[in-house]
């Protein structure tokens, strides 16, 4: 298991560096992508694994190992999130490019009732419109990305409890039963003290009578 775990570590930390050739406008986004969601799909693929695997170790190696099985799906998600929310300011920046290029390209037919139109100042205004809306857009993505994240890490966080607990219930029985084995050794010194002193005194009886 320690071999997978490792394995899977590292394959998270690589995902992780390779979100950085993704800023800016790389041209060799949609394969960097890719070979990140294969990443992806890989790591939890490797944590079903480990799923199993927990569950063949010792009694008291399950315990860690499912906290760390939990931690790489945490980390997992959190990749899953990262990825979805930098292929929305993709693509909002590849529609922003093309609303400017229509833009740019749109022939304007003279009006002689009109002044001249300020084409820098309706240009700037319709670019700030547009940063103005792919503003918004990308904080309420992040906003529920980061919502989600909040819930996965409540579950996380409530297994563990759950687990907190079973062992702390395991733990109180072990007390128990070491309190009954202790009873029950005094008990048997009592005993073992009563046997000798009324067999002692059976065998002065017997000496006595005979003598």
């Amino acid at each position: 298991m320690d071999t997978l775990y490792n394995q899977t570590n590292k394959l998270i930390q690589q995902t992780q560096q390779r979100f950085k050739a993704l800023e800016g406008n790389n041209p060799d986004a949609l394969n960097i992508e890719d070979e990140i969601s294969a990443s992806i799909k890989q790591i939890q693929s490797n944590c079903e694994k480990l799923d199993l695997q927990v569950y063949k170790l010792p009694i008291h190696q399950r315990q860690n190992g499912k906290m760390r099985s939990d931690q790489l799906k945490y980390d997992n998600s959190h990749l899953q999130a990262a990825l979805e929310a930098m292929k929305h300011r993709r693509l909002r920046r590849q529609i922003a490019a093309q609303e400017r290029e229509q833009l740019l390209s749109r022939r304007f037919a003279p009006n002689p009732d009109a002044t001249a139109i300020d084409m820098n100042f309706s240009m700037n205004h319709q670019g700030s419109l547009q940063d103005a809306n792919r503003g918004v857009d990308e904080m309420l993505y992040t906003g529920a990305s980061t919502l989600e994240s909040l819930r996965a890490q409540r579950s996380v966080l409530k297994g563990a409890q759950r687990r907190i607990m079973d062992m702390a219930n395991t733990l109180g029985l072990s007390n128990h039963t070491m309190r009954l084995i202790e009873k029950r050794a005094s008990e048997d010194k009592v005993i073992l003290v009563a046997g000798v002193i009324i067999t002692l005194t059976v065998i002065l009886l017997v000496i006595v009578y005979l003598t």
